[in-house]
Parts: structure tokens; sequence; C-alpha cells
């Protein structure tokens, strides 16, 4: 192997342990929290943290054993059945966060009517709606034999090595990507731009009435007035940072790849085997981001994986303390004995 090839293995083996520990720590919290399995968006995130576990454990493994081999790992059966996974769940989790975007744009925009729109029948359809997109593209390409191991992403994934089918997979690789990662992002940007339209003009109608405030209050210290304009700068940034990093992570992690499936297409342009498998690790990395984009940075979250932490800490304390007084109650018996 490479020092290319060791720094891939590694980084993928990083992304793995995180990606599984981040989401089954966004699964614990859901269930052990009910307040967050009341919310509609809580399905969203459930189904998120689902497509992300099943990506961690199917997908990421293989292509670590690829980068590390060189060649397909398994037999045919096991590649298809991973190549058809991967494909489904990335359009899923890419849905998935597109339905988490009209959620809040409903809330905020509409926030008198929201739970009327967004019940938990509603989120159900959506939902439904995202497994039957999501299904029927794998679906096509199987039956079209078109998964098996790339060995430009080390992984099994869409592929086509029969080249009477060129034309058809160039077709079906575009249409794919348009429906998935384009049609994702255009809901994500139209939804949390007017988000932030709404927030920025609550936040300048906050502002004015701050400003009046200030100005009536005549013998305010100074201090006080500094930190009302320092909190008046930091809440027109906060919406502002929250959802670039909701678009920003979204772009950042899946459009490497796309392009570079895209580009891969024309046979006038050679693509290095390093950034291939590169462009790969960044869509892994959306799994390794999700939990904390839009859940574990959340302060009901943080509040909850808190909560089961310390329960954790105090149950071992506890045993640990029992087990001490145990041991200390047998000296003292063998003693008098």
């Amino acid at each position: 192997m490479s020092i290319w090839e060791v720094i891939l293995a590694f980084v993928v083996v990083v992304l793995m342990l995180v990606a599984l520990l981040a989401n089954v720590l966004v699964l614990m919290c859901f269930l052990y929290s009910a307040d967050i399995r009341k919310q509609v968006p809580g399905l969203f995130i459930l189904n998120l943290t689902f497509c992300n576990l099943l990506m961690t454990v199917s997908s990421m493994p293989l292509t670590l054993a690829g980068i590390i081999y060189k060649r397909q790992p398994g037999g045919d059966q096991i590649c298809h059945i991973v190549g058809f996974l991967e494909t489904f769940l990335t359009t899923n989790s890419m849905l998935s966060m597109a339905a988490l975007s009209i959620d809040r744009w409903i809330a905020v925009v509409f926030p008198l009517s929201y739970h009327s729109k967004m019940r938990y029948r509603d989120a159900a359809l959506i939902l439904s709606y995202t497994w039957l997109h999501s299904v029927s593209f794998p679906i096509v390409a199987a039956s079209l034999s078109w998964v098996g191991f790339h060995h430009l992403y080390a992984s099994c994934t869409l592929y086509n090595k029969r080249p009477e089918d060129r034309t058809q997979f160039v077709i079906f690789t575009g249409v794919f990507h348009t429906l998935s990662f384009l049609l994702s992002l255009i809901v994500l940007c139209f939804t949390y731009l007017k988000v932030l339209k709404v927030a920025r003009f609550h936040c300048k109608r906050i502002d004015v009435i701050t400003m009046q405030t200030l100005v009536l209050l005549v013998d305010i210290h100074p201090s006080v007035r500094e930190r009302c304009l320092e909190e008046q700068k930091r809440r027109r940034q906060r919406a502002t940072k929250k959802i670039s990093t909701f678009i920003g992570t979204f772009i950042l992690c899946f459009a490497p790849y796309v392009i570079t499936r895209l580009v891969e297409l024309s046979s006038a342009i050679p693509i290095n085997s390093h950034w291939g498998i590169i462009s790969k690790c960044l869509a892994y990395s959306k799994v390794v981001s999700d939990p904390f984009v839009y859940s574990l940075l959340r302060n009901q979250y943080k509040k909850t994986w808190k909560d089961i932490i310390n329960k954790i800490l105090k149950r071992s304390s506890i045993n640990s303390s029992a087990l001490t007084s145990e041991s200390h109650n047998r000296n003292i018996l063998q003693l008098n004995e």
C-alpha cells in the first residue's frame, strides 16, 4: 500500500467509528426522550439516522477493504446488495434533509398553521414518498446489471461494465443525480433562504425595539448597553450561520462526488483514482456530520445525551461502590474468623 492508500484507509476507519458513535447516540436520544419522539421532525431525523447507520455498517467497510486489497471484497452477490443499499441510502438521506428543510420552512413561515400542516400523518406520507423515490433507482440499476465494484471509488456502487449500454447508463446517471442531489439542493436552498428572510425580518424588529429601549434608558450602565449591542449582533449572525451550515455541508460533502460521477461519464477527462476515493470519503463524511448538524448540537438533544451519560456514569459509580463495600465486608468477616 502507498502512503496515500494508508491515509485514505485511516480516514475511512475514523469516519466509520465517529459515524457509528454519533448516530447511535442520536438513536439513544430518540428512544430516551419522550419530548423528542412527540415532535414531527423527530421522524425525519430518525429516518436520516437509520440511513446513516446502515451506510456505516454496509458500504464503508467494503470501501475500506477495497482500498486495502485493491479489488472487489466478497462475492458478486454481496457487492450487488451493498451497491443497491448504497444507492438507496444516499438518495434517502438527501431527501430526508430536504424533508427537514420543508418542516423548518413551514414552522417559521407559517407558525400559526404549522400543527395543522405538518402532522405525524403528513410526515409519514413524506417519508413514504422518500422511500419509494429512493428505492426506484437501485431497482432499475439492479435489473439492468448496473451495480458492481467500481475501482475508481473502491466501492460497490452504480457501475456499467458493458460498452453497448453506455448511452443508456449516461442518461440514467444524469436523471438519478438530477432527481436526488439537484432536487434536494433546490429544496434546501428555497426553504432555508425563505427561513433566513423571515429570521432577518424578526431580527430587524427586535433591533428596533432594543435601540428604542436603549435610547429611553439614559441612565443605563455602558457595560449593559454593550452587552445588548453584542447580543443584537450575535442574533443577526446566528440564523445565517445555521443555514449556511445546512446548505454548506450538503454541497461540500456531496457535490465533489456527484461532479466526479458525471465527469467520469466523459471518457475525454481522466480521473485520478485517489481523487475518486477522496470524493467518496467526502460523501461518507456527511454521515458523520449529520448527527451534529441536525441533532446533537441542538439544546434539546444536548440535554438528553448529557442526561444519558450522567445516568450511565452514576450507575457505574454505584456498582463500583457496591463492589467495594462488598469486598470490604468480606475482608472484615475473614479477619473475624
